[in-house]
């Protein structure tokens, strides 16, 4: 098992000073930090390689194609996906909206029904709510209970009385940091309507889970480079091999790249997947960037993230639940005989003080959390929440770092009275 304090290490950025204090980055979930690797990898890049793919025939040119190449191959064999299921965009947001482009304004239409959640970010659930103003499609949930966990014995219902095409949600969520059981709505959604499409959210799950694309049989995943210890701007979505060679998924973005031939009236776009749906030039820099981030992790293992994961949930849980101010938000106990559904982060309310005030108390600590509503206002609206604070983990976090954020949280109580 790696020591979070000696990852702290790799990360320059951790060393810096906030207010007088040793920094403790609590703010994963918004975006991780960055290792010295990845850092490296895109600095050499510039230095040594940089270049267009596949348009010159010089070296640099074939470098950099090469680089491009073999690190997409590298991000596909983190998510146990074939390098021409994975598609380059530049977060999740682009990948959700990719599917919406490339496969739902193409099949949906009036009685159609998108299924998803009152958790989902605002980046899954708002760009559904266009597709349904484009489409006439209908946007259908399926709900939360008050400990922050799917209803799934709705879900047979829903479907009993829903044309449901499409299955849109997030593995874990972001603000109540529930591990959502895909696995068992997938198996389900599968048995009542073998030919309905699924899309998983895993910005979440990503950074934190061991993960593969064909077990978790869903026909789309996405995610983002920056939460998983990669560089901002690079994310990607995975799709299944048959919905890209029978076509039924298209390309959403045109121009240079992604064509075999252009004549005036129109163009057949390319055959090779990597280069359909590739228009313009890519970020080769920040994509090795991310196939650096992917090998560290490997390096770590996944298990052992996961592992490490759920001992600072399990712990910060544990201390905050003594602190009788805060209230805990999500999963708080695992249900009989199962772990914990609960991942990478914890939120709360702290009774009396508004939650961006405490996250500047905290700051002025040298504590980083988040504020807000964690773009989840549908599922802060139904539990009248204002606004909740979230601590969320990385690799580099350790005991101590929960520890300093309870003792921040004493700064709270003194500077309110409460």
């Amino acid at each position: 098992m790696f020591n979070p304090e000696e990852l702290k290490q790799d990360f320059p950025i951790l060393s810096r000073q906030i207010n007088g204090q040793s920094l403790v980055y609590l703010d994963n979930a918004a975006t991780s930090q960055k290792p010295q690797v990845v850092i490296d990898a895109i600095s050499h890049y510039y230095q040594t390689s940089n270049a267009n793919v596949h348009r010159g025939v010089h070296a640099l040119s074939d470098e950099s194609t090469k680089l491009w190449e073999t690190s997409r191959a590298t991000i596909a064999t983190f998510f146990g996906a074939n390098p021409g299921e994975l598609i380059l965009t530049r977060n999740t947001t682009e990948a959700i909206n990719g599917v919406a482009y490339g496969w739902a304004d193409h099949h949906l239409s009036a009685s159609d029904v998108i299924l998803t959640t009152p958790m989902e970010h605002h980046s899954d659930l708002v760009v559904w709510q266009q597709v349904c103003q484009r489409t006439g499609a209908e946007l259908r949930f399926l709900e939360v209970d008050e400990t922050g966990r799917l209803k799934i014995e709705q879900l047979e219902e829903i479907f009993a009385h829903s044309d449901i095409k499409l299955i849109s949600l997030g593995l874990v969520s972001n603000t109540l940091g529930t591990r959502n059981p895909v696995e068992k709505i997938v198996k389900i959604a599968r048995k009542l309507r073998p030919e309905v499409k699924i899309l998983l959210d895993g910005a979440q799950a990503a950074p934190h889970l061991p993960l593969d694309f064909h077990e978790l049989d869903c026909d789309f995943f996405a995610f983002s480079g920056h939460k998983m210890l990669g560089p901002m701007g690079i994310g990607g979505l995975l799709v299944k091999q048959d919905l890209l060679e029978s076509k039924a998924f298209q390309p959403w973005l045109f121009g240079g790249g992604m064509i075999a031939t252009v004549e005036r009236e129109k163009t057949e776009f390319a055959e090779d997947l990597a280069d359909r749906f590739t228009a313009g030039t890519p970020d080769v820099a920040s994509t090795v960037g991310l196939a650096a981030a992917c090998r560290y992790l490997q390096q770590l293992g996944m298990k052992e993230v996961a592992q490490h994961d759920q001992e600072l949930v399990q712990y910060a849980l544990e201390k905050l639940t003594q602190i009788s101010e805060v209230t805990l938000i999500g999963p708080v106990y695992a249900l009989p005989a199962q772990p914990l559904d609960r991942v990478g982060s914890v939120a709360f309310i702290y009774q009396g003080v508004h939650a961006h005030d405490v996250a500047q108390i905290l700051d002025s600590q040298g504590v980083a959390v988040r504020s807000g509503h964690h773009c989840t206002m549908p599922l802060h609206t139904q539990f009248n929440w204002q606004a909740t604070v979230r601590a969320s983990f990385q690799v580099y976090n350790s005991q101590a770092d929960i520890d300093k954020l309870v003792a921040a949280l004493a700064k709270v109580k003194a500077v309110f009275g409460i």
